[in-house]
């Protein structure tokens, strides 16, 4: 461990590690040492005192992600312990799937490490220096400890950019067939994991999805239906369920989905969801409960002022499609839009179409993703359901 290179901290970022954030800035780093892209590193305080180990990144705003408050060697070991433990946990949470997070970067003490399970497939991310050197270690300690048939690396993300890293999509182990089946929540999905949205599906909005059936009757509307997660989840419980999303392929595999589940009173409509709803409510259209699932309006905090007015329209114009009893799930997957936030954006709305609502559930990503409590941004999914109320 004394071979470690060491890099010195400002009492400011020292005070951060200690109240149990693991990252480090690049402003609070005093002494970079003889440091290299991606190397484990010793983090001291200005007195030497030890900190924890750390990946160090030469390009990042965020210099240090802390693995550890000893020092310890990140070496194959130690991915098996932690990796281990993940899989641990998930065996408490995840119940009827066989496609979930494994690892949650942060939330699994893992800093710049995704590994998402498709059955028997496996989808990485390597978000910075030291995950991307780690690489073969990863894929060899995942071969070891699960039976896998392939491991495909979906590096196509902008945050590689950030670390000199390229942007690219890799096997690194097997094969990965262009569709994979997998089963969540009792239904049967095909997952593209060469290129569908985030590693091929939505695995966060899980247990969203149960919570939505709970409440859903009637004629439904689900905007930004994807591969048709809440619409098809959903379906059982409804008269009918419009599916709306503005891009054709994966609405071809919400329909494959539908298809392959024996459902048959879905509708899919490939639009722009906020050029189609003002049209639903020009025609007096009414729905019994409406989803709204936005992709992120917000990728920073300059930018919320302008999301703020986005989650604003969607959700004032779905509230107008609903009548007394109806339900709103309305959802954020944006860490810079706080639930607080979201909450006052639906209550502005709520007041400009004359709506009443009570709140009936507050909820976050499935547990499988975990928030760390000392990390908030590991805490990105917000999903709320309201019901409209009754005023006279």
């Amino acid at each position: 461990m004394a071979s470690l290179p060491a890099v010195r901290v400002n009492r400011k970022a020292a005070s951060r590690v200690e109240s149990g954030h693991p990252w480090i800035f690049a402003s609070d780093v005093v002494d970079r040492g003889a440091a290299s892209p991606g190397d484990a590193v010793r983090v001291i305080d200005p007195k030497g005192r030890n900190l924890g180990t750390a990946h160090y990144s030469s390009t990042s705003q965020i210099t240090l992600r802390l693995l550890g408050t000893s020092a310890e060697s990140i070496d194959p070991a130690f991915l098996r312990r932690r990796i281990a433990a993940a899989e641990a946990y998930r065996e408490l949470v995840v119940d009827n799937s066989n496609a979930y997070r494994l690892i949650h970067a942060e939330g699994d003490l893992l800093p710049g490490l995704i590994v998402d399970r498709y059955g028997d497939y496996f989808v990485i991310q390597l978000l910075n220096q030291g995950m991307d050197r780690l690489t073969e270690q990863i894929v060899n300690v995942l071969n070891e400890q699960f039976s896998v048939r392939g491991i495909v690396a979906r590096n196509d993300v902008p945050t590689r950019l950030k670390e000199n890293l390229p942007v690219e999509v890799k096997i690194l182990s097997g094969e990965i067939p262009e569709r994979v089946a997998v089963r969540m929540n009792g239904l049967i999905w095909d997952a593209d994991l060469h290129g569908g949205q985030k590693t091929g599906i939505f695995l966060d909005q899980r247990e969203n999805y149960l919570a939505a059936k709970h409440y859903a009757h009637g004629r439904a509307l689900d905007c930004f239906t994807a591969t048709g997660g809440f619409a098809l989840h959903i379906a059982g419980m409804c008269e009918s369920v419009d599916g709306i999303d503005s891009s054709g392929p994966t609405l071809d595999m919400a329909r494959a989905n539908a298809q392959k589940n024996g459902i048959g009173n879905v509708q899919f409509q490939k639009a722009d969801v906020l050029d189609y709803l003002p049209g639903l409510v020009a025609a007096h259209k009414r729905y019994d409960i409406v989803i709204v699932d936005p992709p992120a309006f917000t990728k920073s905090r300059g930018a919320l002022e302008g999301a703020t007015r986005g989650y604003k329209e969607i959700n004032l114009r779905a509230l107008r499609l609903l009548g007394p009893g109806g339900v709103l799930v309305s959802c954020s997957c944006s860490h810079h839009m706080s639930e607080a936030h979201l909450l006052e954006i639906v209550a502005a709305a709520a007041l400009d179409s004359g709506k009443r609502l009570r709140v009936i559930e507050r909820r976050t990503q499935s547990r499988d993703h975990p928030i760390l409590l000392t990390v908030p941004e590991t805490h990105y999914l917000k999903c709320l359901i309201f019901q409209v109320m009754a005023t006279s």
